[in-house]
């Protein structure tokens, strides 16, 4: 077997697979750093907090290492900000209060009400009153209140959120690497949908259309961890000295996240008109129909531009001069002749080219301008 072959015998494997199944299995892969982390992190801050400060069973420790990374990139900093904050809190108003009283049913119904109003007092993040409340629980059933103990728990809390920020800083994810994997899949699953509803619109065929349409509804939540990833990115920019020198490259990404976002919505809107017009017995003229058809290739010109690394092919320069060719046949004279419902729907491309130029990285301005001329 050539090398050629057996290079691309795993690709072919993963491309039989069930869509679902490859969700799940690049869903595992780009966690798989993430993971090791957290990992890394519970042992270490276990481990400091046993031998360098000899406190006994430091169970704190791992528990605010592994909460302050979490799987996503995003929030880390603060993550481990409102962790370290809710578990103080919470050992405080437990000690104080059960101390006092002593412990049973009501005293929890208390401390719990007392640690998260107190949270939520001194700040807004979602973490701290929950850790604050769990904190306080612990030490209303478990964990003896009062005496060194509970400044032993607050300290092992510190040391599990900040071996998690040093882990994360000394062992990041990729910052740029997820946050191009993000924009490179939804711009796959549109590309595929483009094709489907040129396809559908050719062959009258509404149930294709109708897929199409499903599968670009079902972006959503791809959409929101392409924009999750971005912004996590960016802070692992600002904290690990390894990607300071990404932050360019990053800001370019960040930049494409809300024309693909406003791209996958106008071709929703397409789709909906294109299967509203089939499903009507209505014809679109072909020029229109190898318009939509070239847009699914302009969507994997700029998937491979997202993929391409710096000075590879295809770059910005070379996805816009793709786009402004299919903007030239998308002229506004095709809705000379044409019936309300094309019109509308080479408006809605129009305005999908314009998202698409804003990808390739021209401003919003200039991508008009191309349009107009």
């Amino acid at each position: 077997m050539s090398a050629a072959a057996s290079d691309s015998f795993p690709r072919r494997v993963y491309d039989s697979l069930p869509g679902a199944l490859k969700r799940r299995l690049r869903r595992l892969r780009v966690s798989l750093v993430p993971i090791v982390q957290c990992a890394l992190a519970a042992g270490l801050a276990w481990w400091i907090a046993m031998h360098v400060f000899d406190h006994p069973d430091p169970f704190f420790a791992p528990i605010a290492a592994v909460i302050s990374l979490g799987l996503g990139l995003g929030r880390r900093w603060r993550r481990s900000v409102e962790l370290v904050g809710g578990v103080a809190i919470g050992i405080l108003v437990g000690d104080l209060f059960i101390g006092a009283v002593g412990e049973g049913a009501w005293q929890i119904i208390v401390v719990v009400v007392l640690a998260m109003a107190l949270a939520v007092l001194l700040d807004d993040g979602p973490l701290i009153p929950m850790q604050a409340a769990s904190s306080a629980v612990l030490v209303a059933t478990l964990l003896p209140p009062g005496g060194v103990a509970g400044f032993h728990r607050a300290i092992d809390a510190l040391i599990g959120g900040l071996v998690g920020i040093l882990v994360g800083a000394l062992f990041p994810v990729n910052p740029a690497a997820r946050a191009r994997e993000d924009a490179a899949g939804v711009l796959v699953t549109v590309r595929d949908a483009a094709r489907s509803v040129a396809a559908g619109l050719r062959s009258g065929d509404a149930e294709t259309i109708a897929a199409a349409l499903e599968s670009a509804r079902g972006t959503q939540s791809a959409i929101n961890m392409m924009r999750a990833d971005m912004s996590g990115g960016r802070e692992v920019t600002r904290i690990s000295p390894l990607y300071w020198s990404s932050r360019t490259r990053l800001d370019r990404l960040v930049a494409t996240a809300d024309p693909i976002d406003n791209a996958v919505r106008n071709l929703r809107i397409i789709a909906r008109r294109s299967l509203a017009i089939t499903q009507r017995g209505e014809t679109v003229q072909p020029a229109l129909i190898d318009i939509i058809d070239d847009i699914g290739g302009a969507f994997e010109v700029l998937r491979a531009m997202m993929m391409a690394d710096p000075g590879d092919d295809p770059d910005p320069v070379e996805a816009a001069r793709v786009v402004r060719s299919i903007v030239r046949k998308a002229r506004i004279e095709l809705a000379a002749n044409s019936d309300l419902s094309e019109a509308a729907l080479l408006a809605e491309i129009r305005s999908l080219l314009v998202d698409l130029l804003m990808i390739a990285g021209l401003r919003r301005s200039s991508a008009l301008a191309t349009l107009r001329s």
